[in-house]
């Protein structure tokens, strides 16, 4: 009688239960190393592009690949400590305004490397609201408003799939298929 018991009863795999937020803020914040892979849909104004997105932070390095249709426009980033370079030359004062002039709009290269991940740039003040999962829905930081409109499943926790970023006539779409080596 008691396996006939035992028999109605079904078990289910418990869900993984999310870290509390400030544990998770802590660690994503300090996550040394880890790439995506993704797309980028740029307007600004009028004029808009779209670009597959590859980035590998390894560190304080980041190494970003910008890509339009057909190998049009590609870019690469590398930030070092000795500053920033754009495809391959050696990193100088004016990269900054060149990359300006080629996406027609300042990339937020140092706050970006947090907010791909769901998180605010520790060094600098935010407002955020949170979803149903615990994770950021919209953040504002650095003049900027993000908006977190899906995440997907990496390494037992939830990452960022699809987020918008918006600032004065800019909006940037990014969608990620591909998170790896969050560490």
């Amino acid at each position: 009688t008691c396996c006939a018991a035992l028999s109605g009863c079904t078990t289910t795999r418990p869900a993984l239960a999310p870290a509390p937020w400030d544990q998770r803020l802590a660690e994503l914040q300090h996550a040394n190393a880890w790439q995506l892979d993704g797309r980028a849909a740029v307007a600004v104004g009028t004029q808009g592009w779209q670009a597959s997105l590859n980035w590998r932070q390894n560190g304080v390095a980041a190494e970003v690949h910008l890509e339009g249709p057909l190998g049009v426009g590609a870019l690469v980033l590398r930030e070092t400590p000795q500053g920033l370079s754009l495809n391959g030359a050696p990193p100088s004062d004016t990269v900054i305004a060149q990359l300006q002039d080629r996406l027609g709009f300042e990339l937020p290269l140092d706050d970006l490397r947090y907010w791909l991940l769901g998180v605010p740039d520790p060094g600098a003040a935010f407002d955020m609201t949170r979803n149903d999962q615990d994770r950021a829905q919209q953040l504002t930081q650095a003049g900027w408003t993000l908006n977190y409109d899906r995440y997907m499943p990496v390494n037992g926790d939830l990452l960022p799939a699809r987020l918008v970023l918006s600032r004065e006539g800019v909006r940037v779409r990014i969608a990620v298929d591909h998170w790896e080596g969050l560490r």
